[in-house]
């Protein structure tokens, strides 16, 4: 009983200080937000005039919305495609792992690897680079994304009803609209989320596959361009923002896609 009650400890004690290095620095930069002085080694009060600044930096409200626009626009599209995916290989009979390598390579192919392999393909076909090309990018990151999530459900799915909606005479694309999407609508719901959150956070494909001048400069760039002349209390209140941002779109996904997994 005593060794149980030291490893139980043990284990706390390392999960406490892996959830401290996670943590404090973001509770720091979410702190330091908040400083009226903005100097990041004293306090001189509570404030909120950093975010009126940041409302009021041009660049960053122009950056905020291309990351808006890619990010809607990514997301609807690696949805659709991605939902799609995953239906067409859950309904092969036979699953071949070539299949499932290609399809799910971009979650595992380094970020910059793929950067320079999109970058690459643009400059062999003459494409002139902006935000289409940034879109684009982000569809081929994001699918992957979603059709991993609409499987996990697919996994559970009874496609009994499909074969049921089959023998009354119904055709595809209406088994497909009135039987198969609105069961995978959390997880699709979920996919959509999760890709809006990775797109608004992209850095590395988006800094390679965009074009020149600052109307195809997204959020991420912004911030790398801004930091490279040091902290300052506006980086912070942006970063608080994106940070928070995505923490409540992951948590939705999450919340979403509760029960996706077979015996959840």
């Amino acid at each position: 009983m005593t060794r149980s009650r030291a490893q139980t400890r043990l284990m706390l004690a390392i999960l406490g200080a892996v959830f401290a290095f996670l943590y404090v620095p973001i509770s720091v930069l979410f702190a330091l937000s908040f400083n009226e002085g903005g100097l990041p080694t004293a306090w001189t009060g509570f404030s909120t005039k950093w975010y009126g600044e940041l409302l009021r930096n041009a660049d960053i409200m122009g950056a905020a919305w291309n990351s808006l626009i890619v990010a809607v626009a990514s997301t609807v599209i690696a949805t659709v495609l991605g939902t799609l995916l995953a239906i067409g290989i859950e309904m092969r009979r036979r699953k071949g792992r070539l299949v499932e390598t290609l399809v799910f390579a971009p979650m595992i192919i380094p970020d910059i690897v793929l950067a320079i392999a999109l970058l690459s393909m643009f400059s062999l076909a003459g494409v002139r680079m902006g935000l289409h090309t940034i879109i684009v990018s982000h569809v081929v990151f994001n699918l992957a994304f979603v059709c991993a999530v609409v499987r996990a459900r697919l996994r559970s799915f009874d496609w009994s009803i499909v074969e049921a909606s089959t023998d009354l005479g119904a055709p595809a694309t209406v088994t497909l609209r009135r039987v198969i999407l609105p069961s995978l609508l959390p997880a699709v719901i979920a996919g959509a989320l999760l890709a809006f959150t990775l797109s608004i956070d992209e850095f590395i494909i988006a800094f390679f596959t965009a074009g020149a001048g600052r109307s195809s400069i997204t959020l991420p760039m912004q911030i790398f361009a801004m930091i490279r002349f040091g902290v300052t209390p506006e980086i912070n209140a942006l970063a608080t923002i994106v940070m928070t941002l995505s923490l409540v779109m992951l948590a939705i996904s999450q919340r979403l896609n509760r029960g996706s997994l077979p015996g959840q």
